[in-house]
């Protein structure tokens, strides 16, 4: 086995000994040199190059080349060395005489063999190499025939640009020059036409000047001819009323005598039968008793026709009048009273209602938006709750006094459509014993509204309050229990509206029969701003604006009219930033002091000085009135 294995070796030697001179021989004039007994492939191939023609010595004979040096005895001239073909033929010699011969063979064969195959496949690859360097090469050509179309339609979409770049500016500055053209023209036309209207107005105004000069010398013409002819009828007039003088007085002498003498003789005569039926009457005692029955009973008649007509009017005014715990009301006080003072209510209302539509919507009354609208809904929820035949809801309005509430009411009830009627509750304890009474005469009076009523009692809790109070009064609280009774169920005819500056002190039962609570606060700088500019309308711009009568005007003269000056809304924004704590009441109040003010004034005029000095003065009348109002309450609780 181990000669087998070195006769193997030997003639591998010798075979590669032989291939590698047939190899330099063979590839020499190839494209390409594989190695000799390489089994695999080189990790980099390059790519096919020429061989150097130097390399092949029969293609290019080349006489004149100096024969290479040999250093080594046993090297030939062309570099070749014989002792591995020695080595080799001894190898062979030794492999034949030797018993594994042909295996030796058969191996070298199949090595041959072998290696033929690796030689096929790296012709196939080196094909493979030369068709994807040749893919490359025509990619490469066609990105750059694709670069090149590319650069070619940038080229030419820039000169389409620049062209179109050059047409838009010649093209604007043809506009340029036309629009400078035209504005030229346009100048020219407007001076042109500025000439003529210039000259139009010189004629026309030259005509209007002699115009007015004819008139003038014509006026003059005609006042004088007037003058004339009324100084001749002057003249005339006097003439024939001082020839008429004498006979009218002599006519108004006679006349007067014979008055004077008439009413004389009638005297006299008067005199005469009066004298005579008094004397007929003494002188008969007949006479004289029926005269003196006669007047007897004239007074006595007189006297029971006084007597019985208050007792019908007093129970006619009980049934049909108005009861007397009612301080004011949109009804009459008997059915047919006030017919045409309603009609007229009724008419300046709707006028009212139409300009409030324009305005504010809600008449004189100036309250904070959200309270302003939340009534607004109550009013259009009780007309529509008359209109359906449903039961009317009661309400509470509590807060400040002067904050509006009995105003609000009046213009509930008005928007509703609903009667009202005011009451106090101070009126109620001073009727004692008649307080029940009183008070179911008022809701059987107010049941009777065909529209329904709306019955708003102020200071409600003058009588309303608890009653457990030690000072309440056996008759308040069977007032007030007779309030209860009439109010204890929903009612379809009235709608109770209470008014109270202390909430907590109503009673109980009070508050379940209330179902709306509406707080009146103070009015807010915007409301004040508002009622300012209402009372300086009502109280100032309109206060000699009032019509009179006959008789006023001849014995009191005319009214003065107040003038307003330098007043602007700036200053009145400032009036209402210092009125800080003001109710409704005392702004008006302090509007009336600035009318009495200006009264007092000797120009009737009102100027900012005059109205912020009156504002400034209330304003610390105010502090002071809180101021002691504190210190009470401070000292009643201590």
């Amino acid at each position: 086995m181990a000669k087998t294995t070195y006769a193997v070796g030997l003639i591998s030697a010798i075979a590669a000994s032989t291939s590698l001179s047939q190899h330099h021989s063979a590839h020499a004039d190839g494209p390409f040199n594989f190695p000799p007994f390489s089994s695999s492939p080189p990790a980099n191939l390059p790519l096919p190059s020429p061989a150097p023609q130097s390399s092949s010595p029969a293609s290019n004979p080349e006489p004149s080349a100096p024969k290479p040096r040999n250093d080594n005895p046993r090297t030939s001239s062309s570099g070749f060395d014989p002792e591995a073909l020695e080595r080799g033929a001894k190898a062979l010699r030794e492999i034949t005489t030797s018993s594994h011969a042909k295996k030796a063979f058969e191996v070298m064969k199949k090595q041959e063999e072998t290696r033929q195959v690796e030689l096929q496949a790296k012709a196939a690859e080196f094909k493979a190499m030369q068709a994807q360097a040749e893919t490359e090469r025509q990619r490469v050509i066609y990105d750059e025939q694709k670069k090149l179309a590319q650069h070619q339609a940038q080229t030419k979409s820039q000169m389409a640009r620049y062209e179109d770049e050059l047409s838009r500016k010649r093209m604007q500055a043809e506009n340029e020059y036309q629009r400078a053209r035209n504005q030229e023209l346009v100048k020219l036309q407007e001076e042109s036409s500025i000439r003529q209207e210039q000259a139009r107005r010189a004629t026309e105004e030259q005509i209007q000047a002699q115009r007015r000069q004819t008139e003038r010398e014509k006026a003059e013409i005609e006042r004088e001819t007037i003058r004339v002819r009324a100084m001749a009828e002057a003249e005339g007039r006097a003439h024939e009323a001082k020839l008429a003088e004498d006979v009218n007085r002599r006519m108004l002498v006679d006349r007067a005598n014979a008055e004077r003498e008439k009413w004389i003789a009638a005297i006299n005569t008067t005199f005469d039968h009066i004298g005579g039926g008094l004397k007929a009457i003494l002188t008969d005692q007949n006479k004289l008793v029926v005269a003196v029955g006669g007047i007897t009973a004239l007074a006595a008649g007189i006297y029971t026709t006084r007597e019985g007509a208050k007792v019908v009017w007093s129970y006619v005014d009980r049934i049909l009048g108005q009861p007397s715990l009612i301080r004011e009301s949109s009804r009459g006080k008997y059915p047919w009273s006030g017919l045409f003072s309603r009609i007229k209510d009724t008419v300046s209302h709707s006028d009212k209602g139409s300009s409030s539509k324009k305005g504010n919507g809600f008449g004189d009354v100036i309250l904070h938006p959200s309270l302003q609208k939340r009534i607004e809904q109550l009013a259009n929820a009780t007309s529509n709750t008359k209109s359906h035949q449903a039961p009317f809801r009661n309400m509470l309005f509590y807060g400040p006094p002067g904050t509006g509430k009995t105003m609000a009411a009046r213009e509930l009830a008005r928007k509703s459509g609903l009667d009202y009627a005011l009451m106090t509750g101070g009126d109620v304890a001073p009727l004692g014993s008649q307080a029940v009474t009183k008070i179911h005469q008022l809701f059987d009076w107010a049941k009777k509204s065909r529209k329904g009523l709306l019955l708003f009692i102020d200071e409600a809790d003058a009588f309303l309050c608890e009653r457990n109070k030690t000072y309440m009064s056996e008759a308040q609280r069977s007032a007030l229990n007779a309030l209860l009774f009439r109010t204890g169920d929903q009612s379809k005819d009235i709608v109770l509206a209470l008014a109270t500056n202390r909430p907590g002190d109503l009673d109980s039962a009070v508050g379940d029969r209330i179902d709306e609570v509406l707080e009146f606060p103070l009015p807010g700088e915007e409301e004040r701003f508002k009622l300012l500019k209402l009372y300086l309308e009502k109280y100032i711009a309109n206060a000699g604006l009032r019509k009179s009568g006959l008789f006023q005007n001849v014995f009191k003269g005319q009214q003065k009219k107040i003038e307003i000056k330098g007043l602007t809304d700036d200053i009145i924004h400032e009036a209402a930033a210092k009125t800080d704590g003001f109710s409704g009441r005392e702004i008006a109040k302090l509007m009336a002091s600035v009318q009495a003010a200006v009264y007092g004034s000797e120009t009737c005029v009102l100027d900012p000085n005059l109205f912020r000095e009156v504002v400034d003065y209330k304003v610390a009348e105010h502090q002071q009135r809180r101021k002691l109002a504190a210190s009470e309450g401070g000292g009643v609780q201590n």
